[in-house]
């Protein structure tokens, strides 16, 4: 089944909770999702995979061990393979994220913020 065209800005104001990322459509074996963050979430890797942040609005601090990456509307990073991060926001960030479907929003950190990807209604 094909995907319909979604609007980013319709899609976010369907989510509620923060970081629960909601898959908007999929590429390929690549999940687009997008994100409401706000505070600290986990320090984390994703062994087998990049991990790519789109922000649309708000900040977005990626901290790494070696230096913060700070990201504002319309700024886009990725966190390569394996690099340890921790995604912080001191305002309400909406993001959107590119990442291969079925990785686990906490990497290899697990714990109480893991939450499955959730369908957009």
């Amino acid at each position: 089944m094909t995907d319909p065209a979604r609007n980013l800005i319709e899609a976010l104001s369907q989510v509620h909770d923060l970081w629960s990322a909601h898959r908007v459509v999929s590429v390929n074996d690549y999940d687009v999702k997008v994100v409401k963050v706000q505070g600290e979430f986990v320090w984390h890797t994703h062994p087998e995979t990049d991990e790519l942040f789109l922000v649309m609005s708000g900040r977005l601090t990626i901290q790494l061990r070696d230096g913060d990456v700070e990201l504002g509307p319309n700024d886009v990073y990725v966190v390569p393979r394996g690099v340890e991060h921790c995604p912080r926001a001191d305002e309400e960030t909406h993001v959107v994220l590119v990442e291969p479907r079925g990785t686990v929003n906490t990497g290899d950190a697990g714990g109480d913020r893991t939450v499955e990807v959730r369908e957009l209604a």
